[in-house]
């Protein structure tokens, strides 16, 4: 069986081996590029050494020769000769040709034979002054020499073999030292490979974990790592936190609508199947029965209801445009309205910091919350008949406040009341008349136009409930 990753079987490389790939052919590839200007950088200067050399020679053999005005004769050449010698260098010729190209002298020291190969002016085709590196073995310099009647010239005509084996030796080296560069860029780039894809094989771990065990799963987080990977395994891990909060959310959802849902239906089961053993034929029995399963069907349609609402508030984006011009006077003619309903109550507006002002928020849903909290205020309000409704506007925000002086929440339920069907005070389920999802469909319905829901209590303290919600633009 092979060994190789499905992915590498199948044409595609891992992450893995792309970054080290990656990784070291870029090291490879800057290496390289240095070793090259290098190369270049060295060849150029043992070029300019050697072109150096030959000239410090040429101004010594050109410097004696006219200094001591030599003539060429043949008594002369001894002398000649042996100042020559003593100028020349080892794998280097010197010579004097005359005006035919002919050599009247010539000394050379360790000069290679096949010379001569490599030599172009067999014709007399090279001017008598210039520099010329010929195929990369000799270095040529001439310079134009006139004495009394001698017209001739200068050459030196000097081997570069042995820069071209240290260059093809420091060539060599580089190229062991790429190799060497790729074996070491591959370890490097695996190491680093292996440390990037460390947190990833976690998260990877991780999700396969939450597949098989469940949510509870989470990415040990490094103490001391705050790199964007680090970010990322914290997000991670909110992210699933917050997955795991909806999803016991949705679950306790279903079982509470359930357990709504059921009561009612048990309800009207019980009286239908009452009515069908022996009460359809007693008047007063029947009377009861289809009363109450009228009763438990208003419930039931006001839950599916208030599900509806809620479901509508969580999933719907708000219309930019929807403003709720005059609040003050909408939140008058709604209090009007309740106080029909409510005659009992005392209800005080103080509305005068928002008169004439344009909120955030449609004009339904604003009446929609404050109904709810009023509607709240009232079933809790105890032996007190008394609801305080204010509004302060600060900078580009508006809130509502609704106040009771009822039973107030205990500080344990507070932070609670809010979650789908839960109520702080479980005895009254039933008297109460509502589900637990009027503060829910409130919040939602807030939050949707970008404003927000609290709530200030104490048991025996009384409620005060803030709204608050963006101030339009255009506000008279």
């Amino acid at each position: 069986m092979s060994r190789w990753p499905l992915s590498v079987q199948k044409g595609r490389l891992p992450l893995k081996w792309k970054l080290m790939l990656g990784s070291a052919l870029m090291l490879f590839l800057l290496f390289a590029a240095y070793n090259l200007v290098q190369y270049a950088f060295v060849e150029s200067w043992m070029k300019q050494q050697a072109e150096w050399d030959a000239q410090q020679n040429m101004r010594a053999v050109l410097n004696d020769l006219l200094e001591k005005e030599r003539s060429f004769s043949e008594s002369e050449l001894p002398a000649i000769r042996n100042k020559l010698e003593k100028i020349n260098e080892r794998g280097q010729m010197i010579r004097v040709l005359d005006d035919r190209g002919h050599a009247v002298i010539s000394v050379s020291d360790e000069m290679p034979q096949d010379w001569l190969r490599y030599y172009p002016d067999l014709e007399g085709k090279l001017p008598p002054t210039g520099t010329w590196f010929l195929e990369g073995q000799l270095l040529l310099m001439r310079s134009p020499l006139t004495i009394f009647d001698f017209d001739g010239t200068v050459e030196i005509v000097k081997s570069v073999k042995e820069f071209d084996k240290l260059s093809a030796d420091f060539f060599r080296i580089m190229l062991l030292c790429c190799l060497g560069a790729i074996f070491i860029s591959g370890i490097g780039g695996w190491l680093l490979a292996r440390q990037l894809l460390r947190p990833l094989k976690a998260m990877n771990q991780t999700m396969m974990n939450v597949k098989e065990k469940g949510l509870q799963e989470r990415v040990a987080l490094q103490t001391s790592g705050k790199d964007e990977i680090s970010a990322l395994m914290l997000r991670f891990n909110e992210m699933m936190d917050q997955v795991e909060r909806s999803f016991e959310q949705q679950k306790q959802f279903v079982e509470d609508a359930s357990h709504e849902l059921r009561t009612p239906v048990a309800i009207i089961e019980g009286q239908l199947r009452m009515l069908k053993r022996w009460g359809k034929h007693e008047p007063d029995i029947l009377e009861e029965a289809l009363d109450s399963s009228a009763e438990e069907l208003v419930r039931l349609k006001g839950l599916v209801e208030d599900l509806l609402i809620l479901s509508r508030a969580e999933k719907e984006l708000p219309d930019a445009n929807e403003v709720c011009f005059h609040a003050d006077s909408s939140i008058r003619q709604l209090v009007g309205r309740f106080r029909l309903l409510h005659p009992e109550f005392d209800i005080e507006l103080e509305l005068e910091d928002m008169q004439d002002k344009a909120l955030h928020v449609s004009g339904q849903h604003l009446e929609q919350i404050l109904l709810i909290l009023l509607d709240n205020a009232v079933k809790y309000s105890a032996d007190i008949k008394k609801i305080e409704i204010s509004a302060e506007c600060a900078g580009p925000l508006a809130v509502i406040r609704v106040i009771d002086y009822g039973l107030g929440i205990a500080e344990a339920d507070l932070p609670h009341v809010m979650d789908r069907f839960y109520r702080a005070d479980k005895a009254r389920r039933r008297n109460g008349g509502g589900y637990g999802l009027g503060l829910s469909i409130a919040k939602r319905l807030t939050e949707r136009y970008g404003g927000s829901l609290a709530l200030y209590s104490g048991e025996g303290l009384g409620t005060t409930a803030e709204a608050g919600f963006k101030m339009a633009r255009g506000n008279e």
